[in-house]
């Protein structure tokens, strides 16, 4: 039954439309069928009848082949067939016709005959066709024997019809199915059009954004099976759509917090998404105050920022391509990269970073490298200039050699001991994580150490006192620690003077760290140096520093060390009061 639409027009029914749609579909196609099979039951005909007469053809052949007189051998060749009206012509390879039994006297040359034509291709041919020598319509099969056509040909009468009369039992076999196929389609699409009609409630009732029941009923079929999926998928897809919701308000909180100044903005250059930091960053750039986003990108600073998105936005050659641009601003003490990148549909958005840190941090590795490659260049000169005095005086003094080599190996030790250095600062820096953790006893380390350094102490009458309350032990590295302290002994026995007094103090205790102190009654430090020996290769001494085969990094893998252990270090000094170091070790890291 016909249904009006609800702009007034009469709509026919789905499972009607589908109907008729399938039927035409058949029929077009049964057409096509019956017409193909059609087609190849009359080739199969003419195939069948097309080898009899070629059979004729290589009899005749052979009959032919010891024969002188072939008139009498075609009269006899007809005798023994059922066929006695059987038209036989022999053409040579030139088309001129050595034999025909039509009566026919005058014969032109035959090799524009299509079956002619077909034999020489192919050896076989036939055809339907009438005779320009009799008048007469004739089924003709030639077979091309050495160069020779054997032509055999039957004359287009009753008998060949009936033997070409295609066999129609497939065509009514195919009206029977067509009918059948009809009354199941009938059933088979009413059964359809009653699961839409419940598919297309299901869609009315979600338009106009009410939650359809979720135990809609449908036929019970495989197409209602598929219905049913589709509206479990609809609530899936609510319930999904709900949390891509949250999603979006969680990204947007991220903005909200994200230490990157953010700002995306529409082809019209409006405001879509923007965060706090994206505002406070740019008051910091401007000269002016800046109260609403959209007024950034009119920022003399961002000239540059908004000449690229002009140009390309309105380009009518630019590739499908996102494309980006960026500038540094250093502007009031802070240094600022500023991105900004420019979508297909003309949006586009713009972040800001303050890398003032990590520019501090390159400037800081540049200056390191320059200090390495100063310090490596020293001891190598050395080395070079004593060896050179060597090799260019084969008769130098033994005792004048021995001490230019004394002075190339004292060199070399300070070089080793450099690269080591070096090589402990960059694992600090860039594998801190390598390092192995064990559990190391404090006072045992840094008896091992007195041990070590006891002959340099006793030269320099140099005393040393640990108080180490509680047998400190501390989970970590033992190469790290052992540095810690080594060095500091180290640079209190080169720098402090003679006859001092070095002590080594646990001096507090918390469940999370141990208190370090380790002190001196030497010399002590200036207070302009005080706050930077821990930088690398800095000396307050630089020439007594070298002079002792200091590398100058010995205070920085100190420092660096205790931080690897979670800890802090600091220090102070007076002239002429010594120096202390403060440090504290986490008891686990």
């Amino acid at each position: 039954m016909n249904k009006v639409s609800m702009d007034g027009e009469i709509r026919i029914h789905f499972s009607q439309r589908l109907f008729w749609a399938i039927s035409a579909m058949f029929l077009v196609f049964n057409s096509c069928f019956l017409l193909f099979q059609y087609q190849r039951e009359k080739e199969f005909a003419e195939e069948k009848l097309n080898n009899v007469l070629s059979n004729y053809n290589y009899q005749l052949f052979r009959k032919c082949l010891n024969s002188n007189d072939i008139a009498l051998t075609v009269e006899k060749f007809m005798q023994d067939i059922p066929q006695h009206d059987l038209r036989v012509t022999i053409i040579d390879p030139s088309g001129h016709v050595l034999f025909d039994n039509s009566g026919t006297d005058e014969l032109d040359n035959h090799n524009d005959r299509s079956e002619v034509k077909k034999a020489r291709l192919q050896n076989e041919g036939f055809a339907i066709r009438s005779s320009s020598s009799t008048g007469k319509r004739y089924f003709y099969s030639a077979s091309n024997i050495g160069g020779y056509i054997y032509r055999s040909a039957l004359q287009y009468d009753p008998y060949v019809k009936a033997v070409l009369k295609i066999n129609m039992d497939f065509a009514y076999f195919m009206g029977v199915m067509t009918l059948i196929l009809f009354l199941v389609l009938s059933r088979f699409t009413m059964s359809i059009g009653k699961t839409i009609s419940k598919l297309r409630d299901f869609a009315r009732t979600a338009e106009k954004e009410q939650m359809p029941d979720l135990d809609y009923v449908f036929p019970n079929d495989e197409l209602g099976d598929i219905a049913k999926n589709i509206v479990t998928l609809y609530h899936q897809q609510q319930r999904s759509k709900y949390t891509l919701s949250m999603e979006r308000e969680k990204l947007v909180k991220h903005f909200q917090y994200s230490k990157e100044g953010f700002a995306m903005f529409g082809a019209d250059g409006r405001e879509i998404l923007s965060n706090i930091l994206f505002i406070q960053f740019m008051n910091v750039i401007s000269d002016t105050q800046l109260h609403y986003v959209e007024e950034a990108i009119e920022m003399p600073e961002l000239e540059q920022i908004h000449t690229f998105i002009v140009k390309n936005s309105h380009d009518p050659n630019r590739k499908k391509k996102v494309l980006r641009n960026s500038l540094t601003i250093d502007k009031n003490g802070k240094i600022f990269l500023i991105e900004c990148i420019l979508f297909l549909d003309r949006s586009y958005e713009i972040s800001i970073n303050d890398i003032s840190r990590q520019e501090e941090e390159s400037r800081m590795k540049r200056q390191l490298t320059q200090n390495v490659s100063h310090e490596l260049k020293t001891p190598v000169s050395s080395i070079q200039g004593y060896l050179e005095t060597i090799l260019s005086n084969p008769d130098l003094d033994p005792e004048r050699c021995r001490f230019f080599l004394e002075r190339c190996y004292s060199q070399s030790s300070r070089l080793t001991g450099l690269l080591r250095d070096i090589s402990v600062l960059n694992r600090l820096d860039e594998a801190s994580t390598l390092f192995d953790l064990t559990e190391v006893n404090i006072p045992t380390l840094l008896a091992e150490i007195e041990k070590e350094c006891s002959q340099e102490m006793e030269i320099r009458h140099i005393t040393s006192e640990v108080i180490l309350p509680g047998n400190p032990t501390i989970i970590g590295n033992n190469s790290l620690l052992y540095s810690i302290f080594r060095n500091l002994y180290d640079n209190a026995i080169a720098y402090a003077g003679e006859g001092v007094k070095i002590t080594v103090n646990c001096y507090k205790e918390d469940p999370k760290y141990y208190y370090f102190s380790f002190s001196d009654n030497g010399v002590g430090i200036a207070p302009e140096h005080i706050n930077r020996i821990f930088e690398r290769f800095y000396r307050v001494d630089k020439g007594r520093s070298r002079k002792m085969g200091g590398t100058g990094l010995g205070l920085s893998i100190v420092k660096n060390s205790v931080q690897f252990h979670k800890g802090q270090i600091s220090a102070k000094s007076s002239p002429g009061r010594g120096v202390t170091f403060f440090f504290t070790l986490k008891k686990k890291i």
